[in-house]
């Protein structure tokens, strides 16, 4: 019933000063409209961040020969480190934390051909465990490469999908023989079409794929160009690259401490990184909107200011027929919560308007898509419950405070 009546009474003072209120309460909106698409745009970023990042693959690892820069056991330093394809099996017997593993060799300088169109991907040979690691998935109607094709050295290839254009234009190319220099493969399968920021030698979707074996078979190569792998879990990353660098290290002669000696890429690092960034990111940017609405809290608490200054005399007859200093309090604090959530409203519905219409702007694959996210709307409802309490509070207990013998004087 109180609040029945405190919100009769406030709905009079805003007809009373409609143009007052309806100003406080744009300040509120324009606040909440500042914090919701500003953590909305964060969250997308991170998000199509992470997804770009996580095209090229999920914690994986991939180790690059180098060379030498200590001397070991009588060999110099400045030898050239190479990896063949025998390190692979000992990493995988040796270190047991190593979750799946997979040479990669390479040839970049082989066209690949069907009738009159050519180009040059870069043709590499891997496991078939390498398209969980890399992330390669074929298109419905296609897979991609299998233990019976390494094992017999079958001439299959898995195609990056802007190979399969440039070949295939739009038609099927599933089934269907390609040259590889002079050399006939049959498309197994195409890539998905995936978001991928980052690689090593060029993107999956200008690489065209086939079995180790075959690779090896084909071009001869006894070395290979690098080696990947996953940890079973990223804690364990540091063990196992330190691992690594012992086993490589006794099989190739160089000292497992020189760390020249082979490059390692972590992609795990770059996980942390990002996550250390974007709580960075997000909190600026979550400060910036929060000062937009700061102004917005503080202009609520002087037009409450003013409210109390005006209704004195109100306040000293309430108080002298009865009213207790906590119904004051009630009723101005009362007042400016309603003001906020008026505004909080408005600005959470224009908020969501402008996030879809953002959305709908080609610019996913730079920003990603502006998402307002349970922690969006969560963090903005924390800051506009305290700006409603301060904003509030101190003009309501300056009210509630008021001695009621210099209200009625007033």
């Amino acid at each position: 019933m109180r609040l029945l009546v405190t919100l009769e009474q406030f709905w009079n003072d805003v007809r009373a000063q409609k143009l007052r209120t309806i100003l406080t309460v744009l300040g509120i909106t324009w606040g909440t409209v500042s914090v919701v698409v500003l953590l909305a745009f964060g969250v997308g970023l991170e998000r199509q961040s992470r997804k770009s990042m996580h095209g090229m693959g999920d914690g994986i690892v991939v180790m690059f020969p180098g060379t030498t820069t200590k001397v070991f056991e009588g060999y110099p330093d400045g030898r050239p480190v190479r990896f063949r394809e025998d390190d692979v099996r000992v990493l995988e017997r040796e270190v047991s934390d190593i979750e799946a593993i997979s040479p990669e060799y390479t040839n970049g300088g082989t066209p690949v051909r069907l009738g009159k169109s050519s180009t040059t991907p870069l043709i590499t040979g891997v496991y078939p465990i390498y398209g969980d690691l890399r992330n390669i998935i074929a298109e419905p109607g296609g897979r991609f490469l299998n233990d019976q094709d390494l094992q017999h050295r079958r001439r299959v290839a898995v195609l990056g999908d802007e190979i399969r254009n440039l070949l295939f234009g739009g038609e099927s190319a599933v089934g269907k023989q390609v040259m590889v220099g002079e050399t006939p493969f049959v498309v197994i399968g195409v890539m998905e079409k995936k978001t991928q920021n980052s690689s090593y030698n060029r993107r999956d979707s200008e690489r065209l794929f086939i079995p180790a074996s075959t690779h090896q078979a084909v071009f001869g190569d006894r070395y290979l160009n690098n080696i990947i792998y996953r940890p079973t879990s990223p804690a364990v990353s540091e063990t196992v690259e330190a691992q690594v660098f012992q086993t490589m290290g006794r099989k190739l002669r160089f000292d497992p401490t020189d760390e020249d000696a082979m490059g390692i890429w972590d992609t795990g690092d770059a996980d942390k990184f990002m996550s250390y960034f974007f709580i960075g990111f997000n909190l600026f940017m979550g400060i910036i909107g929060s000062f937009t609405l700061t102004v917005g809290g503080i202009g609520v608490a002087n037009i409450m200011y003013v409210v109390v200054r005006e209704r004195t005399r109100e306040v000293g007859i309430k108080r002298s027929v009865g009213a207790r200093r906590r119904d004051i309090l009630f009723q101005f604090f009362m007042e400016a919560f309603v003001i906020v959530f008026a505004g909080a409203t408005f600005g959470f519905v224009i908020s969501f308007v402008l996030v879809e219409l953002l959305g709908m702007l080609p610019i996913q694959e730079f920003v990603g898509t502006p998402t307002v996210s349970l922690e969006v709307a969560g963090v903005t409802m924390a800051l506009l419950a305290l700006i409603a309490v301060l904003s509030g509070y101190f003009p309501a207990r300056k009210a509630a405070m008021l001695d009621p013998v210099e209200c009625l004087r007033a």
